[in-house]
């Protein structure tokens, strides 16, 4: 196996890994209540939805640029963000409610 089909493969991997996981917070993001995220204290609901769904969306469109692009890596993060932070927050408030 030469070199190029190994690096190929690998970010075949990581674009597919990278849009599940943005995929996945953008889903996540969708299904708490909007005042959820002011009783966590995080950003509101629209704007969370905007940032993952972009980047959801710029993973999509701009699937054939490299997954290590600048564009992917910023809202990578934000999504582990979402994922790490906000996302336990929501938890822990919405859990009260029941």
């Amino acid at each position: 196996m030469s070199f190029y089909a190994v690096q190929s493969t690998t970010m075949l991997v990581v674009l597919v890994v990278l849009l599940a996981i943005k995929g996945f917070a953008f889903v996540n993001a969708l299904t708490y209540r909007a005042e959820a995220y002011d009783a966590a204290g995080k950003l509101t609901k629209p704007a969370w939805c905007a940032i993952t769904g972009l980047g959801f969306a710029a993973q999509l469109i701009l699937i054939s640029s490299s997954p290590l692009g600048i564009i992917h890596l910023a809202f990578t993060i934000a999504a582990l963000v979402y994922l790490a932070d906000v996302r336990p927050a929501l938890k822990e408030v919405t859990s009260y409610r029941r």
